[in-house]
């Protein structure tokens, strides 16, 4: 008998202060299109593949009241427990872009043990974003 368990990963869904504010940003600094913000402005969708990249409110009773409340980190030695990450031809690029249009920078793009060139920025509502190229396969020594 087959099954109709096989999920698609739909939505990365942000907790944002602004989703208007926080779909233009990412649109600026990291190159999607806006596909849509409801009317009420506590819906953003950008433009990303095959996964939605959504945005919605910190707070708002519907999912507080469900799951709790969104924690925030204290600080900005603190992040929270997933970033979010994008990869690039051209890293460097991106990265410059990125931090042009409003991302702090936080590392500059470097090349990894594993293959790959990464940078991360923060978004304004602190959300940690890497930037990496497309992991390469090892080199048979």
């Amino acid at each position: 008998m087959a099954s109709n368990l096989n999920p698609a990963f739909a939505y990365t869904v942000v907790y944002v202060k602004d989703v208007a504010k926080s779909a233009a940003f990412y649109s600026k600094a990291f190159g999607y299109a806006v596909r849509r913000i409801d009317e009420s402005h506590r819906w953003g969708e950008l433009e990303s593949g095959q996964t939605t990249i959504a945005f919605t409110p910190q707070n708002q009773h519907e999912t507080d009241d469900l799951t709790g409340k969104v924690q925030k980190p204290s600080s900005g030695s603190e992040r929270q427990q997933v970033e979010v990450c994008f990869a690039y031809p051209d890293v460097d690029a991106a990265y410059k872009r990125a931090v042009e249009n409003g991302a702090v920078a936080v590392s500059a793009p470097e090349e990894k043990e594993w293959g790959q060139k990464v940078g991360y920025v923060r978004d304004p509502d602190g959300i940690v974003v890497r930037m990496g190229s497309y992991v390469n396969e090892p080199k048979q020594g």
